[in-house]
């Protein structure tokens, strides 16, 4: 039976997909989170613009396959809410029931992705976070899911493994705690840096140097270290 009534209105319910950003790096997931900043870039234009056609909310029936595009998930454990690309609902005398079928199904989520087929974990841990949701709303289990690569035509299957579920339990905690203290990481150069659409706003070079500069003439100031 699926979950619903008031669930979604009594809490606020972070965004499912920024648990990638928060894999991909805490401070660009705090700017967006806290600041509000956004800027694009050719990766996140193309990436968008593949993803249109999927952006529709509608269901497909083939026999004892449903294909339910653009449906809203949400989870209280985890306190996330987000819209799954694609889910496959195939009859499963063993499966959950939902309202758009009316026999029992087994539920696959995939999402959408552009560019080559490659195992990001950011990506992983989205999908894996669709389908604790899932198994939340229906009172059911889901084994596995599938990363769709637009440009490449080809789906990578991700099993829903325990280490999995654990990494989408830490990265959503690490939203929370983001979003409860208001808090934007400092600033830390790494070699993701340089695809990072909020580079020129983060300034990770720059504001880490000015970092340590600010601690040492603070340990100065207070006689630490010797100027």
């Amino acid at each position: 039976m699926e979950r619903t009534g008031s669930a979604l209105d009594d809490r606020e319910y972070l965004p499912l997909s920024w648990l990638g950003q928060v894999d991909y790096c805490p401070r660009r997931a705090a700017l967006l989170l806290n600041e509000r900043v956004w800027v694009e870039n050719a990766d996140t234009a193309k990436g968008r613009s593949e993803h249109v056609r999927v952006h529709d909310q509608h269901v497909e029936r083939r026999g004892d396959l449903l294909k339910l595009y653009e449906y809203t998930v949400f989870s209280d454990a985890l306190g996330l809410r987000g819209k799954c690309d694609c889910i496959e609902a195939r009859r499963w005398e063993q499966g959950c029931r939902i309202r758009a079928a009316d026999f029992p199904v087994r539920l696959y989520p995939i999402e959408y992705k552009h560019g080559a087929v490659r195992q990001e974990s950011s990506y992983m841990i989205q999908l894996c976070a669709q389908a604790i949701c899932l198994e939340e709303m229906f009172a059911t289990t889901i084994p596995a899911g599938a990363l769709f690569f637009i440009s490449a035509h080809r789906r990578m299957e991700v099993a829903f493994t325990s280490q999995l579920r654990a990494t989408v339990q830490a990265r959503a905690a690490t939203l929370r705690d983001l979003r409860d203290s208001l808090r934007v990481p400092p600033a830390e150069y790494r070699p993701k840096c340089k695809r990072c659409s909020l580079r020129e706003y983060c300034m990770p070079k720059v504001k880490g140097s000015a970092g340590k500069y600010c601690q040492q003439m603070t340990r100065e100031a207070t006689g630490e270290v010797d100027p």
